[in-house]
């Protein structure tokens, strides 16, 4: 039984047009404010967010996971956009950016990666209550994923939000993805310093920057960047390193 009724979302369809070129039809519209009273409901017995008034949970979860995927969305799409099928989202704590991904793209199937089993098993009778289908679930740490044959370059795309310094989310990244394949890394301030630390991890990876996306959110005007990174080689075996180690030395 639901003991915190969600109040209703915004729509802010014009925001939405405006910003991402997109907006939701009403069927994700309903997904949406379905997903924020589970993610309510959760946060009781997992704790998943802080952001829980209506308008925050719009902007920091809704419109937030969905920027990285702003340039499906263009009028005139870049060369470099690849074609999507499978998807990766490493630390989806509450399922963001993962669930408004499966919600907005339906034809994609995104597994959610999370080392909380708590919370990989909260998000698993979500996506049932939603009847999401295009979901998949893996409670694991990414150093292990990243070295396990079934998840080992298995993705065409890998997304990482708030997950650490940008090697480091490189480096969970680029070993599950398949050589040709997308990282985009979720970020709030980028500097010439971190990009130039970035650049060298990317060249022991294997990776290429291709794109960086500086945003400004649409109400209360913080600062992010979506980092775009295509794998062009094999990643070493050597990478991931151990659990904890990225973390604890980033490249």
């Amino acid at each position: 039984m639901t003991d915190t009724v969600a109040q209703q979302l915004p729509l802010n369809s014009e925001t939405w047009q405006k910003t991402l070129h997109w907006q939701p039809s009403e069927t994700q519209q309903g997904l949406f404010q379905r997903l924020y009273q589970g993610v309510l409901d959760g946060n009781r017995q997992a704790n998943l967010t802080r952001i829980t008034e209506p308008s925050g949970f719009w902007e920091k979860h809704l419109w937030d996971s969905l920027s990285g995927l702003a340039p499906w969305y263009e009028p005139e799409k870049p060369e470099w956009l690849p074609t999507v099928k499978t998807v990766i989202d490493i630390g989806t704590g509450g399922g963001f950016p993962g669930l408004p991904v499966a919600i907005a793209k339906p034809q994609w199937h995104i597994t959610l990666l999370d080392s909380t089993r708590k919370k990989i098993a909260f998000l698993e009778t979500l996506c049932s209550q939603l009847e999401l289908t295009n979901t998949a679930f893996l409670a694991e740490r990414a150093e292990t994923a990243g070295r396990a044959p079934m998840h080992r370059a298995q993705y065409d795309l890998a997304m990482v939000r708030a997950v650490g310094p940008a090697s480091t989310c490189a480096e969970y990244a680029l070993p599950l993805l398949k050589k040709s394949g997308y990282a985009v890394l979720f970020r709030g301030q980028w500097t010439d310093e971190e990009e130039d630390l970035f650049m060298g991890a990317l060249d022991t990876l294997g990776g290429e920057l291709v794109a960086i996306c500086p945003w400004e959110t649409p109400l209360t005007q913080g600062i992010r960047h979506c980092i775009y990174v295509k794998k062009i080689e094999k990643t070493d075996k050597e990478f991931p390193r151990q659990v904890g180690v990225p973390a604890k030395y980033p490249l």
